[in-house]
């Protein structure tokens, strides 16, 4: 029905305005066609509308829609849910799908993932593919990515964004938006700001100073708006200085329309509007999700009920409310139509290609972390490996349903047991190992599959263990999964230790075989008490529809894995910043970020804690050996750029990827900075015995801090150093250089 009313809405824009002479303000020039610029066309149809039309496109008129003006030829605009694939049909009024049965995709790796491929051409593949698959599917808006920083372990949230770091995530952004809205889709970059739990995420006020603000929550989103080109922006649940995220004045105003400059649309989250005089005048531009169900607020239709609908428009309508305030939000939403569902160039797209599970694969491949590899355990080796023991639940359970919104309805997902399968045929062999979350159904989506088990917890280990002892090789395969308080959106986890009892099974598979290798499913840092006795261990994440083969890719060889860790793995709980001051508490409605800029990496420094395993931390199958650090220039004048150098060699015997990390420290700074920060990365591809020389160029921008007294950004004079390596706690070489 959607594409049925977009045609017809497409097809009689050049008519309809021309013919409309009874509609208000028509007189004026006509621009309609992409070849006029869009705001002479923004302008032309704002001077068209009536007022209540103009109220009509600023809210919603069903779960996943807001209105056109039909009467001026203006499509509606479609979202969906991201952002690791498209959504299903929802019923119009409800979450449940809407039974469709070709509205099927491809689930791309999460976001995690994505960013532990350290590699800016991955996330521009991975914008490319999925934008194509919304484009398919009629799709205007996007609601992702995700760039909200990984504050603390325990978030639910976290798999769904890009890391810890503020310049990772940055820059692993930026491709994801530009490639997205070629397609003729627009981002909807989430959640902003400040949205770093689930726990009370309605409720609490997240307390954080402006440095802390600008240096480490920000930037992401910033990096978006400014070099991305972001087209909307969704406001966060929580609330910040005492205001929701969704209508607040220094984040939405301040902040990103003022100082940033944000042309396109502030949306709520569903849910996340809850004032009308706060949504007129704080920013929100476009409201979601006010009422779970449309058709039962009486007499009165539920959208028309939304606090930027009838209440908004009986304010305008009796003069307490300015329509030049509404004009700016119309026209935000007009530009966001134009750029969409108005934008006649845009490509056909495609949906479930072979494209797409390639590129899904690929991306999958590059973003698994090998954590640790002693006695070279992995990989496989095929040619002579007997039976193979595959042990854990995580093997066969699909991850694509559950977890929130980034649910989804997958044409096809390989499990790890059937990847391994696939590769290795019939020398794999299956025990469950552990029973964990045997639900498979979101919103109506379901698995299908049957994982009952009678078996008790005893029985469970002790016949994987004896599988183990007769096996070459055994992999086992767990983690987290989707369920609530796990890796699930309105959650956060409970602890940092695996669930479901699988230390045990680890440590009892650990004395049955040495060959063992642990694979964690998750999209968060898990304790690890067994490490020593387990001589290999992968971070694999939840990486979709290609989950299996991108896992028996690296695990047999085929792929040499080359991601890295987009976040710390801590020890312990205690050893991550926020819990060890006490400044995260699932109850708190007052969350006080006492850590400062000391996250991940700059906490363990700051504190000098040994992690479990470091930010940046990925191992090989190759060695890699890096030559002095060699800087253009010992001293520099302020404004001046950088140059820093490093020749990379692959000492080993087969071909393998390395992300060179570039970190800089203030030596001699007048204000508390820490020990270093990430602000160059660089992945190179190098054949056994190649040498490349990787050079990084240092901009000003990034040697300064934000002074908040000031409210701007400062760069002081002395001596910085650069920190050349291969993981935040795996630093190769260092060069000196001073800025006068």
């Amino acid at each position: 029905m959607k594409n049925t009313a977009r045609l017809i809405a497409i097809l009689s824009l050049s008519a309809s305005v021309a013919s409309c002479c009874q509609a208000p303000k028509s007189e004026g020039p006509v621009y309609l066609d992409d070849s006029q610029p869009i705001e002479a066309r923004v302008e032309d149809a704002l001077s068209r509308m009536t007022l209540e039309e103009k109220v009509k496109v600023i809210h919603a008129q069903s779960k996943f829609s807001s209105a056109g003006v039909p009467r001026l030829g203006i499509p509606e605009l479609w979202t969906t849910d991201g952002p690791h694939g498209i959504r299903p049909e929802v019923l119009w009024d409800e979450w449940d799908q809407a039974g469709w049965t070709n509205d099927s995709c491809v689930a791309f790796p999460a976001l995690t993932c994505l960013a532990a491929t350290w590699n800016e051409d991955m996330s521009a593949l991975y914008g490319k593919s999925i934008g194509e698959e919304a484009r398919f599917r009629e799709k205007d808006i996007l609601l992702g990515p995700g760039v909200n920083i990984y504050r603390t372990p325990l978030n639910g949230r976290n798999f769904e964004y890009m890391g810890e770091d503020p310049y990772l995530a940055s820059k692993m952004v930026v491709p994801y938006v530009q490639e997205v809205q070629k397609n003729g889709v627009a981002v909807c970059v989430k959640h902003y700001a400040l949205n770093n739990q689930e726990s009370k995420r309605h409720e609490y006020d997240a307390v954080v100073d402006d440095r802390t603000l600008y240096e480490i929550y920000l930037p992401a989103f910033k990096a978006a708006v400014q070099e991305g080109g972001a087209w909307s922006i969704m406001g966060a649940y929580n609330f910040y200085k005492g205001q929701h995220a969704c209508h607040n004045e220094y984040l939405l105003n301040d902040i990103l329309k003022g100082e940033w400059g944000f042309d396109g649309v502030v949306i709520s989250d569903w849910g996340g509007t809850h004032e009308t005089d706060q949504a007129i005048t704080n920013g929100l531009d476009l409201e979601f999700g006010t009422w779970t169900d449309g058709l039962t607020m009486g007499a009165t239709n539920g959208y028309d009920a939304y606090y930027l609908a009838d209440p908004y428009l009986e304010k305008l309508r009796n003069g307490t409310a300015s329509e030049d305030v509404l004009n700016d939000k119309v026209r935000r939403v007009l530009r966001l139509m134009f750029r969409t569902a108005m934008n006649n160039d845009k490509p056909a797209g495609s949906m479930c290609s072979p494209e797409h599970y390639d590129a899904a694969r690929k991306i999958a491949g590059e973003g698994i972390v090998l954590l640790k590899n002693d006695n070279d355990v992995l990989p496989i080796d095929l040619s002579s490996a007997g039976k193979i023991a595959v042990i854990g639940e995580n093997a066969i359970k699909m991850m694509t349903v559950g977890g929130g919104s980034s649910s989804l309805k997958v044409q096809h997902e390989c499990t790890p047991l059937e990847g391994l399968i696939a590769a290795a045929g019939d020398r794999i062999v299956y025990e469950r190992g552990y029973v964990g979350d045997v639900s498979g159904s979101y919103n109506g989506v379901v698995t299908g599959q049957d994982l009952s088990e009678s078996r008790s917890e005893e029985q469970l280990i002790a016949d994987a263990v004896a599988l183990a002892k007769t096996a070459d090789a055994v992999i086992f395969v767990g983690g987290l999964n989707k369920a609530s308080h796990q890796d699930c959106e309105d959650s956060d986890r409970y602890h940092l230790e695996l669930p479901y009892a699988q230390d045990k099974v680890i440590e009892a598979l650990a004395e049955a075989n040495p060959n063992l290798a642990v694979v964690i499913i998750s999209g968060n840092a898990v304790a690890m008490p067994w490490i020593d006795n387990v001589n290999a261990v992968v971070e694999g994440w939840y990486i979709g529809s290609q989950m299996g083969h991108a896992l028996a890719d690296v695990l047999f060889g085929k792929v040499n894995p080359s991601g890295k860790l987009p976040f710390t793995f801590p020890a312990k709980l205690e050893d991550n910043g926020a819990h060890a001051l006490n400044a995260y508490d699932p109850a708190d409605l007052s969350v006080e970020y006492k850590e400062g800029i000391y996250v991940g990496y700059r906490w363990a420094e700051k504190q000098n804690i040994k992690p479990l395993f470091a930010f940046g931390h990925g191992l090989s199958y190759t060695d890699f050996t890096y030559g002095d650090a060699e800087c253009a220039k010992a001293s520099v004048k302020a404004g001046s750029n950088v140059i820093v150098s490093v020749d990379v060699t692959n000492s080993g015997k087969v071909a393998g990827k390395e992300v060179v990390q570039l970190y800089i420290g203030d030596d001699e700074s007048s204000v508390d900075r820490p020990v270093k920060e990430l602000k160059g990365f660089r992945k190179i591809s190098l054949e056994p015995g190649e040498t490349k020389t990787v050079t990084f160029t240092i901009e000003p921008d990034m040697l300064k801090y934000f002074d908040a007294a000031k409210h701007e950004w400062v760069l002081e004079n002395g001596k910085f150093t650069a920190y050349v390596g291969s993981a935040s706690d795996d630093i190769r070489t260092t060069v000196q250089f001073e800025v006068r």
